[in-house]
């Protein structure tokens, strides 16, 4: 059933051009900050990157917008963004907080135990904590914006619906590395054909200066050329996998929403003075 929806996602894309603007400002985002890296450093580039992402999620959420009202334009667009942009917010920072949290007490609990919390240890304990923590509150802001569900209720919709078609959401994800893989490698292979003349060099290394090469020399190997086109390999990136996968995740969103677990009314009374008893 995944793919059905990976179709209708496609549709959407070829019918309304303008749910690639999402893309084109990630891509055009993305591009900027990988110049300003490599011309002012990771302080000023880790600052930016969060404003840059704050104005993505202004897109995205945007784009689901226009998707559950299935018509709009760039108008449109930014007025769903807007509206909704504190309703999709707010549950990632509730989760981000949450698995921040989870790891501190486990640090903690692991320190007064005695024991040293070493790099791969710790490694371990964040892949264990935010691999079920995103998959489980995945689909938090579509559940904001298609059902206009408040910051917990989102976040419990979303559990609720993968706890419920736990192996379609699998399969779901699958898809989606698939074609992230699909993209990412196909323009790889683009990447270095362009600078071919500038990576052959590599090719005459031995494995032990291979081993000790660095990034810092891959960036003056490349040069000023290299780093341009690296920058439109990213927005190409950006461009393709970003309007893709949050128009297929919202087309899979409606799927399960129609077929997964209903949503709960409850039931209860008003009294005389109009408060509400629910049973």
């Amino acid at each position: 059933m995944a793919i059905a929806e990976l179709r209708d996602a496609l549709g959407l894309l070829s019918r309304k051009p303008y749910l690639w603007i999402p893309g084109i400002v990630c891509g055009v985002l993305a591009s900027v900050l990988w110049l300003i890296f490599n011309s002012s450093g990771a302080f000023f580039t880790s600052r930016l990157l969060i404003i840059s992402g704050l104005a993505v999620l202004l897109f995205t959420t945007g784009m689901l917008w226009s998707i559950r009202n299935e018509s709009g334009d760039v108008r449109t667009l930014l007025e769903g963004g807007v509206k909704y942009y504190f309703r999709v917010l707010l549950p990632v920072l509730v989760i981000i907080f949450v698995v921040m949290l989870v790891f501190i007490l486990i640090v903690i609990t692991l320190t007064m135990a005695g024991i040293t919390p070493d790099p791969v240890l710790m490694a371990s304990v964040s892949v264990g904590i935010m691999i079920p923590s995103i998959i489980l509150s995945f689909f938090c802001d579509t559940a904001a914006v298609f059902e206009d569900r408040g910051v917990f209720d989102a976040i419990r919709r979303s559990i609720e619906l993968v706890g419920s078609r736990l192996q379609e959401v699998i399969a779901f994800l699958v898809v989606c590395a698939v074609i992230i893989f699909g993209v990412l490698f196909t323009l790889m292979i683009f990447w270095e054909a362009a600078l071919y003349d500038r990576l052959e060099p590599l090719s005459h290394y031995t494995e032990a200066q291979i081993q000790a090469f660095t990034p810092d020399q891959l960036l003056a190997l490349i040069g000023p050329g290299g780093m341009w086109i690296t920058a439109a390999v990213l927005f190409i990136a950006c461009l393709i996998l970003v309007p893709v996968l949050f128009a297929y995740k919202a087309c899979f969103f409606r799927y399960l929403a129609r077929n997964g677990v209903p949503i709960r009314q409850m039931t209860g009374e008003f009294d005389s003075k109009g408060r509400w008893y629910k049973y």
